[in-house]
């Protein structure tokens, strides 16, 4: 049985990882309603763009024109892992399901015969992934340094991306991320970036039923947009990650929290019987020692 001052040291503990546990909280909760806001504000903007380029893509299907990023490789034998975790943990199982989702698709591909190379964006789909699969990395994004995730840390990924494409080492990159739906819901999500895929994609014409021209062709205003694609679908994936890991920190420090609160209970109790049984004692020895006078 503890003593009296082991307990006294251990709700002391608890109640500093309360306090740490109860600002991280509320530092999730300042930064979610900010990520919360760019990642909404991204999706009409994404999902208009994608709509015109599954219009454009429509229109030049099956043509020899189109651009290498539309029509790919005509193969499927080498496939890009691209998994976007977080720099940081603490936030539940944010980064595991990404991780475990991206592991599914790894092991698949490899049933299937597949080549399989990996990409991380992020320190802890790194380490998670590392353990197994060590020898498929190609690259890592570190994005510890940068305070605020922009545009343009997406494009140095896309153009990265679309390089290695041009140079023949993949015929097909997937990523891996997570959508923010609320504070206590993030949806692991699988993106097909390159080559690029509207198959699922109402485009304008089929919003709007107007029928478009375009000049100078379809097959050069693809050229020019593909790229900016490619950056669109990461930094709209890099935002609803931001959103999803602050909102699965927030519940994960609110719960921590709670436990935190319930374990201070519970010893506060068996300090306080401890600390009656411990009086209880000594007024025995009292009175015992005086009736032996």
């Amino acid at each position: 049985m503890p003593s009296l001052k082991d307990l006294r040291n251990r709700i002391d503990n608890v109640k500093s990882t309360r306090k740490i546990t109860k600002a991280m909280q509320m530092v999730a909760a300042a930064k979610l309603r900010r990520a919360q806001e760019a990642a909404e504000a991204s999706r009409p903007y994404t999902e208009r763009f994608n709509a015109v380029l599954g219009g454009l893509a429509k229109a030049s299907a099956g043509s020899e024109a189109a651009p290498l990023l539309l029509r790919g490789t005509g193969s499927d034998q080498t496939q890009l892992v691209v998994v976007m975790t977080a720099e940081r943990g603490l936030c539940g199982g944010f980064n595991s399901s990404i991780v475990k989702l991206a592991k599914t698709r790894i092991e698949e591909l490899q049933a299937a015969g597949k080549t399989v190379k990996i990409i991380t964006v992020g320190k802890k789909g790194r380490e998670q992934l590392k353990r197994d699969y060590s020898d498929l990395f190609v690259d890592h994004v570190d994005l510890s340094d940068v305070k605020n995730v922009g545009y343009p840390d997406a494009q140095k990924i896309a153009s990265d991306l679309i390089a290695r494409f041009e140079a023949g080492e993949f015929d097909v990159a997937t990523i891996f991320y997570n959508v923010f739906e609320n504070v206590v819901s993030q949806i692991p999500t699988a993106k097909q970036i390159i080559p690029a895929d509207f198959e699922n994609v109402e485009t304008e014409s089929e919003e709007t039923g107007y029928v478009y021209d375009y000049e100078p062709s379809e097959e050069a205003v693809l050229a020019t947009l593909l790229p900016q694609g490619v950056s669109t679908a990461i930094f709209s994936a890099l935002l609803e990650n931001g959103a999803s890991e602050q909102g699965a920190r927030m519940s994960a420090m609110d719960n921590a929290t709670r436990n935190a609160g319930d374990m201070i209970d519970k010893l506060t109790i068996e300090y306080n019987r401890s600390r009656q049984a411990v009086i209880t004692n000594e007024l025995i020895e009292i009175i015992s020692g005086a009736e032996a006078l």
